[in-house]
């Protein structure tokens, strides 16, 4: 592509690039289905020893869809000149619309519909996967802990030392650890962590997710920013990746993810929150605390079935680490997703696109692997 005709498309995508990204700012779905009442809730489930569905509520958006839609649909995407940006602008767009369907049903039965449209369901081998985890024995936990403010602290000084830019907050309503929105890193105010969880947290949130939104951002066109459709599994599947090449990996946490698939299977088949905290509790032995954690994440909002793809995305980013070569690291350029991986090397070489300006540092300088780690890692293949 000559220099003239790539600043024409660039003008032309440049221009529903403006237009789109005040239609999708608002779109928010992580936050939307935190439930704002989740430690009340948490606290009368064990007060009533798990007799009592929780009662989660959730901020209330006035939006109107069929409207948003519209102006989403109404985008002049034809006018790009270049197929592949095109389609990946047509996708983008369409999981944008079907993100809209998930934020308006919030809090209702149609949300489990939408979800299940959206981010699908575990295959036959994401369970046996799981299964498979679940009888690994676990190692014994370290004594030392650290508190939200020792994590927020240690966050600080990692965004430091790699050269991040990112605002750090202590949240008091939060169900995970921690998470990354947009360039903003919230730490749960209860967390409690053991040093290992301390690393592998800041190699997933700061590592990824804030690199990856750093890496978008600095794209000349925001659609990297914005997403590619469905990127939780590849952009998860990246986090849990650099936890591992980390050296901070551990069989405690393959067995949570394989734990969420299980909640994920029996909250779609069963939906009932009790009988999904029991079946984390009793036959695979979670505590209390993870039982009901990990329940609350896949019921969260009528039915969240987002947690099943955190495994495999591992799988499939462990297989795309063998398989692409230096070719790989074109997958941290923003919020990608491995299904769009040609599109956008063919970007990047049109030079439409840029090739990431951050690079993972558990990437760039892998730990040794655990052999135990590497020989299980290998069998999830």
């Amino acid at each position: 592509m000559d220099y003239t005709d790539k600043q024409q498309l660039l003008s032309v995508a440049s221009t529903i690039d403006e237009q789109l990204a005040p239609l999708v700012e608002g779109i928010d779905i992580l936050s939307s289905v935190t439930p704002l009442n989740y430690k009340e809730e948490r606290q009368r489930f064990f007060d009533n020893r798990f007799s009592v569905e929780p009662a989660f509520k959730y901020q209330t958006k006035s939006l109107d869809v069929h409207l948003a839609k519209r102006n989403l649909y109404a985008l002049p995407i034809e006018q790009i000149d270049h197929p592949a940006l095109r389609q990946l602008y047509i996708d983008i767009i369409q999981s944008y619309a079907d993100k809209l369907d998930q934020l308006c049903s919030i809090g209702q039965a149609e949300f489990l519909y939408n979800s299940l449209r959206y981010y699908g369901e575990p295959s036959d081998k994401d369970v046996r996967n799981a299964h498979f985890l679940l009888h690994l024995p676990t190692e014994e936990e370290q004594e030392s802990r650290h508190d939200c403010h020792s994590i927020a602290a240690f966050m600080g000084q990692f965004c430091q030392d790699h050269g991040y830019s990112g605002e750090i907050e202590i949240n008091p309503s939060m169900i995970a650890n921690a998470l990354v929105s947009g360039t903003k890193v919230k730490i749960n105010a209860s967390a409690n962590i053991t040093t290992k969880e301390l690393h592998a947290l800041a190699h997933h949130e700061l590592g990824v997710h804030l690199l990856t939104t750093l890496n978008g951002r600095a794209q000349p066109l925001k659609l990297l920013s914005l997403g590619c459709p469905v990127n939780t599994t590849t952009q998860e599947g990246l986090a849990i990746l650099c936890e591992f090449l980390s050296g901070h990996f551990s069989l405690k946490r393959l067995r949570t993810l394989a734990l969420r698939v299980v909640a994920v299977e029996s909250m779609i088949k069963d939906r009932d929150f009790r009988n999904t905290f029991l079946l984390l509790k009793e036959q695979y032995k979670a505590d209390d605390m993870t039982a009901f954690t990990i329940t609350a994440r896949v019921y969260r909002g009528g039915g969240y079935t987002k947690d099943y793809l955190y495994l495999r995305g591992f799988r499939q980013i462990l297989n795309a680490y063998d398989d692409l070569g230096d070719d790989f690291n074109l997958l941290l350029a923003g919020k990608t997703e491995i299904r769009y991986f040609s599109a956008i090397k063919a970007l990047v070489k049109d030079e439409i696109l840029l090739p990431p300006r951050f690079i993972s540092p558990a990437i760039t300088k892998p730990a040794q692997a655990d052999p135990i780690y590497k020989f299980v890692a290998n069998a999830l293949r």
